[in-house]
């Protein structure tokens, strides 16, 4: 009996040691391809620009929300949160994406740091909540989009603060306060991003199953000062705030991505997941909601909408942090019932209890199952060639359009993730040479081009895409200076724009030369009227 027991100390030992050096290794990955990017100064993912743009036109006292139908032809669909936390780091970077990603970075930070803190605050011990805070930054998800200038880690940092703080609103010293933090934190999501939403629900309906008057008195404070936030902003852009953050996003739906998305969601992370929904069930039936499992089975509906035209896997890193957080939790549930059966059992028979030694190995194990279901990494170098060789991956390589890297990722195929090469440098400075003696501005698919240039940036393809769609935007203007050849030059990546203006451009403008950065052809264009003076 001794000998067993003894055994299975030394193997929980062992596998906490393993498990720890798994979602370190995934941290050290982390920081590797963060700095990586920090270094990378045009878009990583399209779109990153506009978002570094829209910080800069606030640092100017402008509006991005704008009309679309006029030259410069630019407005964002986001609320202004983000944006603005970029402002105070302008003057430090200058108009460099590296403001906007040392933001989102720093969330994803927090982020996982907030978790490990309720985990700790709820079960105690270090273990698990170091884990489950490592762990939501192991995820794939996380991984790809947590250094990008992009407001969607920043959405997710306030949802967890705000879940937390609302979590202890019955406090017997503090609860009020934890409450309009809470309050807080939750209207600071919501104007970071909109689909901020479906934790607000979660939120309010926990305090309305807890307390149904401070719920109403809650909800309506929230209610109130969103909406003067709302009103104000949209009588200060005259109109432009609605149509561009609110009709502007209605978008086409596609039900089988979103099959799709659960499905990988679910693959990545199965442990966490299935830790979370047990617990979400344990405390339907047997305890009391937290509201923990009511935000982890919440944030699924923001998952849901994963389908939208230009939506994808970053819908779920919402219910990648729930997920993480309840799953802390269900273990920690586990360890305290193993502690009381062995307490009682060491009390009838003086002897010590094979349950808590049991899980203490079981809860490494599933960590420890887990983590290869999230593996990525690159596959170059000393450090991670020979890890890459060990794990038999230094052979997956990701496909882009016009190259590959060398970087593995459990997801398949994704456009986020690899390391940069001194070829998108070299090919990133080519169009950057049309960029600087183009003949007029530029009509660029991403900003950062006419940004580095201290050019003016004109349009924001994926707004126009989705007003034209929606029966919202008057294009005479803009096919009207591209028929004129306005434009000195232009730049497609992804050809986004209303098929009525691609159509103007094909007209009236012709490919030069098709260069490979990043895994994508960018294609760039001269007007006719150069080529006639060249011929």
């Amino acid at each position: 009996m001794r000998q067993m027991s003894r055994f299975l100390r030394v193997l929980g030992a062992v596998l906490i040691v393993l498990v720890v050096l798994a979602y370190v290794g995934y941290l050290a990955i982390y920081f590797t391809y963060a700095v990586d990017l920090f270094r990378w100064p045009f878009d990583y993912d399209q779109g990153e620009g506009f978002e570094l743009y829209d910080a800069i036109l606030y640092s100017q006292g402008e509006w991005p929300y704008r009309a679309n139908a006029v030259y410069p032809f630019y407005a964002s669909n986001y609320p202004p949160l983000f944006h603005l936390l970029i402002v105070p780091l302008l003057p430090l970077f200058g108009p460099r994406l590296i403001a906007g990603r040392l933001v989102s970075f720093v969330a994803t930070l927090v982020t996982g740091g907030a978790i490990a803190f309720v985990v700790r605050r709820k079960v105690g011990g270090r273990f698990i909540p170091l884990i489950s805070g490592l762990a939501f930054l192991a995820s794939n998800y996380v991984y790809q989009i947590g250094p990008l200038c992009r407001m969607h880690m920043t959405m997710v940092m306030f949802e967890t603060l705000a879940i937390a703080f609302v979590a202890e609103f019955e406090h017997p010293k503090h609860g009020n306060r934890n409450l309009l933090l809470g309050l807080l934190m939750l209207l600071c999501a919501g104007y970071t991003k909109q689909m901020a939403v479906f934790t607000v629900v979660a939120a309010l309906s926990y305090v309305f199953l807890r307390d149904v008057k401070r719920s109403i008195a809650a909800g309506a404070l929230l209610a109130l000062a969103a909406g003067a936030i709302f009103g104000l902003l949209n009588v200060a852009t005259e109109g432009q705030w609605w149509v561009n953050t609110i009709q502007a996003n209605v978008n086409e739906y596609d039900y089988r991505q979103t099959i799709f998305l659960f499905g990988q969601w679910f693959r990545l992370h199965t442990v966490f997941v299935l830790l979370a929904a047990a617990y979400l069930v344990y405390e339907t039936f047997w305890g009391r909601l937290s509201a923990y499992s009511l935000w982890f089975l919440f944030a699924l509906g923001a998952g849901a909408l994963s389908g939208k035209w230009g939506a994808g896997f970053g819908y779920f890193t919402t219910a990648v942090a729930a997920a993480c957080l309840t799953s802390g939790l269900a273990l920690g549930r586990l360890q305290h019932w193993a502690k009381t059966m062995g307490e009682r059992e060491a009390e009838k028979r003086r002897c010590s209890s094979y349950a808590s030694l049991c899980l203490a190995c079981l809860i490494p194990g599933l960590y420890l199952i887990q983590a290869p279901r999230m593996l990525h990494m690159p596959t170059s170098g000393p450090v991670f060639g020979t890890l890459a060789r060990y794990f038999g991956v230094d052979n997956q390589l990701v496909v882009g359009d016009c190259t590959t890297f060398q970087y593995h990722d459990a997801m398949g195929y994704t456009q986020l993730g690899h390391l940069l090469t001194p070829e998108d440098y070299a090919a990133g400075e080519t169009i950057m040479d049309y960029v600087r003696t183009a003949d007029g501005p530029v009509f660029s698919e991403e900003a950062m081009f006419s940004l580095l240039a201290g050019e003016p940036v004109i349009t924001n393809p994926t707004q126009l895409y989705n007003l034209y769609n929606n029966d919202l935007l008057d294009t005479d203007e803009i096919i009207e200076r591209i028929e004129a050849q306005h434009f000195g030059l232009v730049i497609f990546r992804a050809q986004f724009y209303p098929p009525p203006v691609l159509e103007a451009i094909g007209q009236n403008y012709k490919p030069v030369e098709h260069i490979c950065m990043n895994g994508f052809y960018y294609h760039i264009l001269w007007p006719h009227r150069l080529l006639d003076l060249t011929e």
